[in-house]
């Protein structure tokens, strides 16, 4: 039977020669590894334009929060969320029988007055009138024809027509419910048209004017596109210190009312160490470079920032002068010669 003290000293032992057999193996291997032909570059750092990154959101061109101008029950509102509306299409219907009681007093008022003009016009062909009268009567006739102008105003106001091509985008009211002067009935935004509302800092609006293009990227689908200034405010907002502006976005891309997007403003040049990004290879959740120390393959974990164009900014593990291999082959490993290639 084997001592307990015998055990513990195997182990110790076994764990002691690990290491040095780990390192003679590898060292045979690094003898062993053939040349890779790579293409290698020299990492230098640059001034390259600065960027900040503002928040913005797409928004419809049109768009429209449809509201009563009259008191009353909605009688109709045929329109659900998300169904899209063509121009003059009914969105709602307001019961206002006083409004309708109104017009009907005011028709009836111009037919009287009507009437009464013609006969006082016959009685001064005949000398039974005077002009005085005639003129009262005209003004009396001009008047109601007014107040029936007004109702048949008002009247309008029960029927609404939706004002473009659109999508209902939100419904806060209901039939049945009574609707007051200004309070929201439907939202209508364009199905057409968008573009990217966002606020520019104070201290980088004056270098752009109307038209300047603006790198637009939209989180939440990945997409990038162009966007063109079409708005920009003489005025800065005091609370936000930011200028309200614009951008238009292209037919082509697909964005949805109400998406959360980041536009980049350039700003003041900043100093960076920029590398080929196919130099950079990623093993797990690292981020790894090859570089060329001696001869052979090094191997550098990084830290990378912005991706702009086709090169990424290094923010640690390299320096101004390192050369790095560029598009690492596969199986590439540290320590094997290399062959570099023009």
């Amino acid at each position: 039977m084997n001592h307990p003290g015998s055990l513990v000293s195997a182990l110790l032992l076994a764990g002691a020669l690990l290491p040095a057999c780990s390192s003679h193996h590898t060292a045979e291997d690094a003898v062993r590894l053939t040349s890779a032909a790579v293409r290698v570059a020299t990492v230098r750092i640059e001034d390259m334009p600065g960027f900040t990154e503002v928040a913005g959101t797409v928004r419809p061109v049109q768009h429209a929060m449809i509201a009563a101008k009259v008191m009353g029950a909605i009688e109709e509102l045929p329109v659900t969320l998300g169904q899209r509306v063509r121009a003059g299409d009914l969105l709602a219907k307001i019961s206002a029988g006083e409004i309708s009681a109104r017009m009907l007093q005011a028709q009836s008022q111009l037919n009287q007055a009507r009437r009464d003009l013609e006969r006082e016009r016959s009685l001064l062909a005949k000398g039974a009138s005077t002009p005085d009268m005639v003129k009262s009567m005209e003004d009396r006739f001009a008047m109601t024809e007014a107040m029936v102008s007004e109702a048949e105003v008002m009247l309008g106001y029960t029927t609404i027509l939706a004002p473009f091509d659109g999508v209902v985008a939100r419904r806060p009211a209901n039939a049945g419910d009574l609707a007051l002067p200004g309070m929201p009935l439907l939202e209508i935004e364009g199905a057409g048209d968008f573009q990217v509302e966002a606020g520019i800092p104070d201290s980088l609006a004056a270098r752009f004017v109307v038209g300047a293009p603006l790198t637009v990227e939209i989180p939440a689908t990945g997409a990038s596109f162009e966007g063109r200034l079409v708005e920009l405010s003489s005025a800065a907002d005091p609370l936000t210190h930011t200028v309200p502006a614009k951008l238009s976005v292209p037919a082509t891309a697909v964005v949805r009312s109400g998406q959360f997007a980041r536009v980049q403003v350039p700003g003041a040049p900043v100093r960076a160490l920029l590398v080929p990004a196919a130099a950079v290879t990623m093993f797990g959740q690292m981020e790894r470079v090859f570089v060329v120390e001696d001869g052979r393959a090094g191997l550098r974990l990084v830290k990378t920032g912005a991706v702009r164009d086709s090169r990424v900014e290094v923010l640690a593990g390299l320096a101004d002068g390192d050369r790095i291999v560029v598009d690492p082959p596969a199986g590439l490993r540290e320590g094997q010669p290399l062959e570099i290639r023009p």
